[in-house]
């Protein structure tokens, strides 16, 4: 029996149980109140509510009207019969009812109660009396049947943030309309109220634009597309294509609204221009040719900021997209905008001087700013990411902080809104597994559970700047994501992790609770026909300092019955393996693989590590500098046996963006050294570069340390594995010190920035 027909069996059973005797609905399923998100309170009473074919819905004006009908319409879904709608009526009734405008109200928020004779959903708003129905749509069991019972709840709820959003980008792979639909449908159904749209980019600009008609000709395709990763540089050779008519945009953003959803478009702005250069190069500074791109990552050629006539399309364009959206903002992207081709552009350079700009920055500054003034002028806002605090931020700008959360601390403590989402927590194009058949992702790993962990306001903000955090949103990038079922995989279920974050009162948070809400939820996605990923409930492995016994494996699995099994010789777990008992000591270099089983079956992928067992493993290890929080696994991960992969998916890797690595094991006693290494990764089309020098020492006492090894400029390319043999050597702290590239080379992916250090594994045999 899988996970799914378990949890509907077990809830028709405990609605057999608990509602047998009841008059000729007597067999009436009844499911146990587990909500997401959690409600902000909730208390259950004695009584329950038979809903059946005579049930009627009341709603007296259009709007709970439309709410009723939405509710109807999952209903007919289920049970396949409608229920009665009327205006009136307070027996065997569901009744929707939104507080008048007049009346002071909390936005979002709503009463849902359930007694004998009636259930009333009460909302402040027309958007709080929609999230109500959406409570009493969890009441129900996922079944077909006659006749429903409904528990007996007082629910009085309201949402932690008011801007609660996904994001999905349509430039690299284009959904089509219905998709977009059902992406909306969903993220409103667990009570998120904004979609971001990411319509234009390098490798396509997806919006009907009437008066710049190459946008649909020319910018809207490309020749090709990238295969595989970003290094292998292959392509499939197929034209691909699509955009959004204005009447297909005009549908969304009516089936949206209908859904309390917002629908915020981004058109990005100065970077991430080519494929609108492609259809008018005279927007750029080289006046081209210009080709959409057909290859993932950061493009020299954006629009040129010296240029009116870049600013007057712009505005043309953002012309014809207010109207097609009523939002309050407009995204304006922002984000990754070299400046090589404005250090080199004439008219660039003469902006520049005229407005006394002192370098490329300061012009983006100019280029946000000019362009939110006039939007400003149009009664509209514009959102950013959080590049535009480069140079001095917008004046009434708020920010998207994606690149960690300093992005949002700078602007909530200038008085800015701020919008979190943070690559780390919240980019659902990162792997959430590290399971062996996970489809390729850009990177990253993002869990279930580290989504749920997410705390949009950062500790160190002042009550005052703490409310300039708005909420929070997560991003899906398409790149290696081209199919609405994909999509799916991705997103779910890490958004209904995140909608509980972003919905439910802090001190509600509890993973455990959740995951065993989830169980019960996910029969609904079922009924959705959502693609959703199941990791949640495969076997779940940590890696964890053992004190001076090293290291040691602790398994998990949240799958109900489940029994997990391991081996420690790299072949498949069964029902034959090793029962799991307690954590698991790494003695030896050996890979240990385990699942769960269900029913004496395999239950999803299995979770293995391979292990290179050495002197320095599970030892303390003092970093004299922070790495950098997107990629700062923490010391133990530097000898915790574990050796990073090259794709760098798997928060392994200790990195740093230019400067000076020094990292101290503490090996516990003197003891005799035979060799020393240790692992980094160069990866130049991803700005990763071997270090310029490596430097490893050893002392007996911490503060005398003798050089034992030196090598500059060791080059290579992807994991490159140092070791060095010694002689008579012995100590008990071993230093290594590695100098990063500072400055990437003219002419290669990122000139002129700083260069990222990658290491991984220390190792002291």
């Amino acid at each position: 029996m899988t996970i799914k027909t378990l949890v509907i069996a077990l809830l028709a059973l405990a609605g057999l149980a608990s509602c047998g005797t009841h008059g000729p609905e007597g067999t009436a399923p009844k499911a146990p109140v587990q909500l997401i998100p959690m409600p902000a309170r909730l208390t259950e009473s004695a009584d329950s509510f038979l809903l059946d074919k005579q049930t009627v819905l009341v709603a007296a004006t259009p709007a709970d009207r439309k709410t009723a009908e939405l509710f109807n319409e999952w209903f007919k879904s289920l049970a396949g019969f409608e229920l009665k709608m009327q205006d009136s009526g307070s027996m065997n009734a569901i009744v929707f009812r939104t507080r008048p405008a007049a009346e002071k109200a909390i936005a979002e928020a709503y009463r849902l109660k359930v007694g004998k004779d009636v259930v009333t959903i009460d909302g402040d708003d027309e958007a709080g009396t929609f999230y109500g129905m959406q409570t009493l749509i969890q009441l129900l069991p996922v079944q077909s049947a006659t006749a429903y019972w409904l528990p007996g709840v007082d629910i009085s709820d309201q949402p932690r943030f008011a801007y609660r959003g996904l994001h999905l980008d349509v430039s690299r792979h284009f959904f089509p309309v219905s998709f977009v639909k059902k992406y909306i449908d969903l993220l409103a159904m667990h009570k998120m109220n904004t979609f971001h749209w990411h319509l234009t980019d390098d490798q396509g600009w997806r919006i009907e634009i009437k008066r710049y008609p190459k946008l649909q000709e020319i910018a809207s395709r490309r020749k090709e597309t990238l295969d595989g990763r970003l290094e292998d540089n292959k392509f499939d050779g197929k034209p691909y294509g699509g955009f959004y008519t204005q009447e297909d945009i005009k549908d969304v953003v009516q089936y949206a609204t209908d859904r309390h959803v917002t629908v915020i478009p981004e058109i990005e702005m100065p970077g991430h221009a080519l494929a609108a250069l492609a259809a008018y190069p005279s927007l750029g500074c080289t006046g081209g040719p210009y080709s959409v791109g057909t290859k993932w990552g950061v493009f020299d050629d954006v629009f040129c900021a010296g240029n009116d006539s870049t600013f007057l399309f712009l505005q043309n364009v953002l012309e014809e997209v207010m109207i097609l959206f009523p939002s309050k903002y407009i995204h304006i992207g922002g984000d990754e905008c070299p400046k090589v081709r404005w250090d080199k552009c004439p008219k660039c350079q003469a902006r520049m001087k005229a407005n006394g700009l002192k370098d490329g920055h300061a012009l983006q500054s100019y280029f946000i700013q000019r362009m939110e003034k006039w939007l400003n002028e149009k009664g509209r806002q514009i959102i950013g990411w959080d590049e535009i605090l480069e140079g001095g931020l917008a004046p009434n700008a708020t920010v998207m902080s994606w690149r960690g959360m300093e992005g949002g601390i700078t602007a909530a403590k200038q008085h800015h809104d701020v919008i979190m989402t943070p690559g780390n927590f919240v980019y659902f194009d990162y792997y959430q597994s590290l399971g062996k058949n996970e489809p390729l992702a850009i990177g990253g790993l993002t869990p279930v559970s580290k989504v749920y962990s997410f705390e949009p306001v950062p500790e160190g903000l002042s009550s005052t700047e703490a409310a300039y955090i708005k909420g929070a949103q997560a991003n899906l990038w398409t790149e290696y994501i081209g199919s609405p079922e994909h999509a799916e995989y991705m997103v779910y279920p890490r958004a209904v992790a995140l909608a509980e974050v972003l919905w439910s009162p802090k001190n509600k948070k509890d993973y455990d609770g959740f995951l065993e809400r989830l169980k019960r939820h996910l029969p609904r996605l079922d009924k959705k026909a959502v693609n959703y990923a199941k990791h949640v409930f495969e076997v779940r492995g940590s890696v964890e300092n053992a004190g001076k016994n090293g290291v040691q494996v602790k398994l998990d699995s949240k799958l109900d019955g489940g029994k997990i099994v391991f081996t420690t010789d790299s072949s498949a777990p069964d029902a034959a393996s090793t029962p799991y008992t307690g954590p698991i000591p790494v003695t030896k270099t050996e890979t240990i693989r385990a699942t769960v089983l269900q029913d004496g079956k395999p239950y999803g992928n299995d979770w293995q590590q391979s292990f290179v067992f050495h002197k320095a493993m599970g030892k303390t290890v003092t970093l004299a500098k922070t790495p950098h929080q997107n990629y700062n696994p923490g010391p133990f991960a530097l000898v915790n046996g574990i050796e990073g992969v090259t794709s760098f998916t798997d928060n392994q890797w200790t990195g740093y963006s230019g400067g000076t690595m020094e990292a101290v094991v503490d090996l516990g006693d003197s003891t005799d050294i035979a060799v020393v290494g240790l692992n980094y990764l160069a990866n130049r089309e991803q700005w990763i570069y071997p270090p310029k020098e490596i430097v490893i020492s050893v002392s007996e006492d911490g503060k005398h340390y003798k050089e034992v090894m030196q090598r500059k400029d060791p080059g290579g390319t992807g994991i490159i594995h140092i070791r060095e043999r010694l002689q008579e050597v012995k100590g008990r702290y071993v230093k290594f010190t590695l100098r990063a590239l500072n400055k990437i080379p003219d002419g290669a992916p990122g000139e002129g920035q700083a260069a990222w250090l990658f290491v991984d594994e220390l190792i002291v045999q």
